[in-house]
Protein backbone atom coordinates (compact mmCIF):
# COMPACT_ATOMS: atom_id res chain seq x y z
CA UNK A 1 0.00 0.00 0.00
CA UNK A 2 1.11 3.86 -1.04
CA UNK A 3 0.86 6.61 1.03
CA UNK A 4 0.95 9.95 -0.36
CA UNK A 5 0.89 12.99 2.32
CA UNK A 6 2.11 16.82 2.14
CA UNK A 7 5.04 16.89 4.89
CA UNK A 8 6.88 14.68 6.62
CA UNK A 9 6.35 11.25 5.82
CA UNK A 10 6.81 8.53 8.39
CA UNK A 11 5.09 5.20 8.36
CA UNK A 12 1.58 4.58 9.56
CA UNK A 13 1.29 8.74 9.59
CA UNK A 14 -0.25 11.01 6.99
CA UNK A 15 0.75 14.88 7.75
CA UNK A 16 -1.40 17.93 6.98
CA UNK A 17 -0.21 21.14 4.72
CA UNK A 18 1.65 23.42 7.05
CA UNK A 19 -0.99 26.59 7.17
CA UNK A 20 1.34 29.75 5.55
CA UNK A 21 2.84 31.65 7.96
CA UNK A 22 1.22 35.97 7.32
CA UNK A 23 2.14 39.33 8.76
CA UNK A 24 1.40 40.00 11.81
CA UNK A 25 -1.54 42.28 11.20
CA UNK A 26 -2.37 45.07 13.79
CA UNK A 27 -5.36 44.36 16.36
CA UNK A 28 -7.43 47.72 14.87
CA UNK A 29 -7.35 46.35 11.28
CA UNK A 30 -9.50 43.58 13.16
CA UNK A 31 -11.27 45.95 15.30
CA UNK A 32 -14.95 47.59 13.96
CA UNK A 33 -14.06 50.92 12.96
CA UNK A 34 -15.92 54.11 14.26
CA UNK A 35 -17.51 54.88 11.41
CA UNK A 36 -20.89 54.38 12.42
CA UNK A 37 -23.02 57.61 12.31
CA UNK A 38 -24.45 58.70 15.74
CA UNK A 39 -28.05 57.66 16.41
CA UNK A 40 -30.05 60.73 15.45
CA UNK A 41 -33.23 61.52 18.05
CA UNK A 42 -33.90 64.73 15.80
CA UNK A 43 -35.12 62.47 13.14
CA UNK A 44 -37.42 60.09 12.30
CA UNK A 45 -37.07 56.54 14.05
CA UNK A 46 -35.08 54.37 12.94
CA UNK A 47 -34.29 50.56 13.70
CA UNK A 48 -37.63 49.20 14.94
CA UNK A 49 -39.51 51.43 12.38
CA UNK A 50 -40.05 49.84 8.86
CA UNK A 51 -41.75 52.82 7.52
CA UNK A 52 -43.16 55.74 9.48
CA UNK A 53 -45.21 58.65 8.08
CA UNK A 54 -48.04 61.23 8.54
CA UNK A 55 -51.53 60.87 6.49
CA UNK A 56 -54.58 62.17 6.71
CA UNK A 57 -56.08 58.48 7.51
CA UNK A 58 -55.49 54.86 7.41
CA UNK A 59 -56.88 51.79 6.57
CA UNK A 60 -57.27 48.28 8.25
CA UNK A 61 -56.55 46.13 5.52
CA UNK A 62 -55.52 41.85 5.54
CA UNK A 63 -52.19 41.71 5.52
CA UNK A 64 -50.00 38.61 4.09
CA UNK A 65 -49.75 36.89 7.14
CA UNK A 66 -53.66 37.46 7.33
CA UNK A 67 -52.77 39.76 10.51
CA UNK A 68 -54.76 43.18 10.59
CA UNK A 69 -52.46 45.46 8.28
CA UNK A 70 -52.23 49.50 8.94
CA UNK A 71 -51.73 51.87 5.44
CA UNK A 72 -51.96 55.51 5.43
CA UNK A 73 -54.55 56.76 3.54
CA UNK A 74 -53.04 60.13 1.53
CA UNK A 75 -49.75 60.29 3.32
CA UNK A 76 -48.39 64.18 3.12
CA UNK A 77 -46.76 65.85 5.66
CA UNK A 78 -49.24 69.12 5.33
CA UNK A 79 -52.56 69.40 7.23
CA UNK A 80 -55.50 71.74 7.09
CA UNK A 81 -56.39 73.28 10.80
CA UNK A 82 -58.90 71.37 11.58
CA UNK A 83 -58.11 67.88 10.31
CA UNK A 84 -56.48 65.06 12.29
CA UNK A 85 -53.07 63.86 11.99
CA UNK A 86 -52.41 60.44 11.51
CA UNK A 87 -49.11 59.04 12.23
CA UNK A 88 -48.68 55.91 10.47
CA UNK A 89 -45.94 53.01 10.67
CA UNK A 90 -44.93 49.62 9.79
CA UNK A 91 -42.50 47.66 12.33
CA UNK A 92 -39.81 45.05 12.26
CA UNK A 93 -40.55 41.72 14.20
CA UNK A 94 -40.52 42.59 17.73
CA UNK A 95 -40.63 39.76 20.84
CA UNK A 96 -42.74 41.41 23.12
CA UNK A 97 -45.57 43.77 23.11
CA UNK A 98 -45.33 47.47 23.93
CA UNK A 99 -46.71 51.02 23.26
CA UNK A 100 -45.66 53.77 21.00
CA UNK A 101 -46.54 56.91 22.22
CA UNK A 102 -47.02 60.57 20.12
CA UNK A 103 -46.28 64.10 21.55
CA UNK A 104 -46.89 66.58 19.60
CA UNK A 105 -45.29 69.88 20.39
CA UNK A 106 -45.75 73.62 18.64
CA UNK A 107 -42.26 73.59 17.10
CA UNK A 108 -42.72 77.24 14.92
CA UNK A 109 -46.05 78.22 15.49
CA UNK A 110 -46.80 82.36 16.53
CA UNK A 111 -47.95 82.45 19.97
CA UNK A 112 -47.17 78.99 21.20
CA UNK A 113 -44.57 77.81 23.82
CA UNK A 114 -42.35 75.51 22.17
CA UNK A 115 -42.46 73.31 25.46
CA UNK A 116 -46.47 73.47 25.61
CA UNK A 117 -47.69 69.56 24.40
CA UNK A 118 -50.55 70.47 21.98
CA UNK A 119 -51.70 66.89 21.54
CA UNK A 120 -50.90 63.10 22.70
CA UNK A 121 -51.82 59.75 21.74
CA UNK A 122 -50.74 56.15 22.50
CA UNK A 123 -51.31 53.00 20.48
CA UNK A 124 -50.84 49.08 22.20
CA UNK A 125 -48.55 47.46 20.12
CA UNK A 126 -49.30 43.60 20.52
CA UNK A 127 -46.64 40.41 19.74
CA UNK A 128 -48.52 39.87 16.37
CA UNK A 129 -48.79 43.20 15.19
CA UNK A 130 -46.59 44.83 12.34
CA UNK A 131 -48.14 47.72 11.92
CA UNK A 132 -50.22 50.72 13.90
CA UNK A 133 -51.09 54.71 14.30
CA UNK A 134 -51.12 57.21 16.55
CA UNK A 135 -54.03 60.01 16.31
CA UNK A 136 -53.21 63.65 17.00
CA UNK A 137 -56.68 65.34 16.84
CA UNK A 138 -56.84 69.13 16.57
CA UNK A 139 -57.00 71.13 19.86
CA UNK A 140 -59.94 72.53 20.47
CA UNK A 141 -60.52 76.01 17.73
CA UNK A 142 -58.04 73.98 15.71
CA UNK A 143 -54.22 73.60 14.48
CA UNK A 144 -53.01 77.40 14.39
CA UNK A 145 -50.61 77.32 11.36
CA UNK A 146 -47.20 76.68 11.95
CA UNK A 147 -44.57 73.59 12.13
CA UNK A 148 -44.92 71.44 14.83
CA UNK A 149 -42.82 68.26 16.00
CA UNK A 150 -43.89 64.86 17.09
CA UNK A 151 -41.92 62.62 19.61
CA UNK A 152 -42.03 59.37 19.45
CA UNK A 153 -41.65 57.14 22.53
CA UNK A 154 -41.76 53.23 22.54
CA UNK A 155 -42.45 51.55 25.90
CA UNK A 156 -44.64 51.60 28.87
CA UNK A 157 -44.31 55.39 29.86
CA UNK A 158 -42.47 57.98 28.48
CA UNK A 159 -39.17 59.17 29.87
CA UNK A 160 -35.43 60.38 28.63
CA UNK A 161 -34.75 56.93 27.83
CA UNK A 162 -37.83 56.01 25.57
CA UNK A 163 -37.17 58.28 22.98
CA UNK A 164 -36.90 56.88 19.62
CA UNK A 165 -36.77 59.99 17.34
CA UNK A 166 -38.50 63.23 16.00
CA UNK A 167 -41.38 63.90 13.02
CA UNK A 168 -42.19 67.09 11.58
CA UNK A 169 -45.75 68.08 10.19
CA UNK A 170 -47.01 71.56 8.91
CA UNK A 171 -50.48 73.17 9.45
CA UNK A 172 -51.38 75.33 6.30
CA UNK A 173 -53.86 79.07 7.00
CA UNK A 174 -56.92 78.32 5.74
Amino acid sequence: MLFISAGTWEPGISMAEEPPIIRNVPIPEFQNTNEEKPYNFDAAPQGLFRSIEFAEGFEDELGYHRANEIVPVHPTEVFRPDAPVFMVFKLHQHLESFQVFGLCYPERVADLDPTTLIAQDAMLIALEDESGYVKLDAPPGGWKPGQYKVEVHVGWRVNEISLMGTMRFTIQPS
